[in-house]
């Protein structure tokens, strides 16, 4: 097989073999190396998924809302000569004009993926003595789901909101004492009422949302609340949620429309995933400068170890660039074997965090996606590092003198 391999190649294989106890630290020191990398990065990745999916779980990535009612100035006496008296405006629930046409606009963008038309304001529910406030949402079903998953949150009954249903959160319907298939009256504050069937019980994973969720159709809330044929939000997803500010931007400026985004409304728990990813790309940087010093420092090592051979490499006519591909050659093999090592051993650990981290009844605490693509980066990046790592001995190497490296 030496017969088909270039000369660099052989040298260094035997520069390895000779030197067999370094050659296997620094691929362990690599291997360790690249197996925190690639578990940390796929905890990091999955911790961070499993954050933000249960963020914006229940949540629009943008709501479009009609824009805030400006105060009104006033001036009185004293004000028409010093400054003008401004009094905050009272909001007070209004619908989206020409809702329906807004919807058609947002849906023509090629960023938007799903809309869907709420109305919402504040109620009672009861249920004979018991009495609780709730958030009324009334909901296009089909629509509504797209944005939020309620299948996922369904713990029993049925998704079915007609003009006698109502699906409320778990938390609700404990105070109540109701289940499915139970009567509830609705009043809202200017004293409409209905009474209603509820088909489902939902848990959003929060006792506060549980507690107030109240979901009817559409035109039931447009009803009680007043808004007849109107809404009082659009609720909008778009294809990437952390562009999600670009898109509620451009809403806003062709619709007029107050349009928030979720990183707007999230700004610290959106600084808190900057600030884990930022974090994640440190620990990539200093356990790849630790592997690259280390490499690099066994190489010198091998250099001095080796001067006198590389010498007499130099006199047999070898020329500097072949010695210098010799060297980079050695760091990239121990770049690449300490790679692959490293990832099944992290592929290992991840396996074992796997069995280890569950909740109580048994379920996956959060999932870790191992994407073949981390551990071919990681395999390539180790490589890199290696080359890298061994320039400054190559180079070294390279310019040995052959007189002066055979006489020691």
């Amino acid at each position: 097989m030496n017969r088909f391999l270039p000369f660099e190649a052989i040298a260094a294989f035997r520069f390895m073999r000779s030197g067999l106890m370094q050659t296997l630290l620094i691929i362990i020191g690599v291997a360790v190396g690249v197996a925190v990398i690639v578990f940390m990065s796929a905890l990091l990745s999955g911790l961070q998924s499993n954050l933000f999916k249960r963020t914006l779980n229940s949540i629009a990535q943008i709501v479009v809302s009609p824009p805030k009612e400006v105060a009104r100035t006033l001036r009185g006496e004293e004000a028409v000569r010093n400054a003008a008296l401004v009094q905050p405006k009272a909001q007070r629930l209004r619908s989206i004009d020409q809702w329906q046409k807004v919807r058609e606009q947002i849906e023509r963008s090629r960023d938007v993926t799903d809309v869907a038309p709420i109305v919402t304001g504040p109620g009672f529910a009861a249920r004979g003595d018991a009495t609780n406030a709730i958030t009324l949402t009334g909901i296009e079903l089909d629509s509504y789901t797209r944005i939020t998953p309620l299948t996922d949150k369904l713990t029993a009954g049925s998704l079915r909101v007609d003009s006698s249903d109502i699906m409320i959160g778990i938390e609700l319907a404990h105070d109540l004492g109701a289940t499915v298939g139970d009567k509830l009256r609705i009043t809202t504050a200017k004293g409409t009422a209905i009474t209603l069937s509820v088909t489902a019980l939902l848990d959003f994973g929060n006792k506060g949302v549980n507690q107030r969720s109240v979901f009817v159709a559409l035109r039931v809330a447009q009803s009680l609340l007043d808004l007849a044929g109107g809404v009082s939000t659009i609720n909008v997803n778009v294809r990437d949620p952390f562009a999600a500010e670009e898109a509620a931007q451009r809403i806003e400026a062709e619709t007029g429309l107050l349009a928030e985004s979720w990183i707007r409304t999230n700004a610290q728990f959106f600084t808190a995933l900057a600030a884990q990813s930022m974090s994640s790309v440190l620990i990539r940087v200093f356990v790849g400068l630790t592997v690259a010093l280390g490499i690099a420092s066994v190489l010198v090592v091998s250099v001095v170890q080796k001067s006198k051979e590389i010498g007499i490499l130099r006199a047999m006519g070898t020329t500097r660039g072949q010695i210098l591909r010799l060297f980079l050659l050695q760091g990239a093999v121990m770049g690449l074997a300490g790679s692959l090592a490293g990832s099944f051993i992290g592929w290992m650990f991840l396996q074992a965090w796997r069995s280890i981290a569950r909740n109580p009844d048994g379920t996956v605490m959060f999932v870790i996606e191992m994407a073949p693509s981390l551990f071919m980066l990681a395999a390539a990046g180790a490589t890199l590092v290696g080359t890298l790592a061994a320039v400054m001995p190559a180079r070294r190497a390279a310019r040995l003198d052959p007189a002066v490296a055979i006489r020691g």
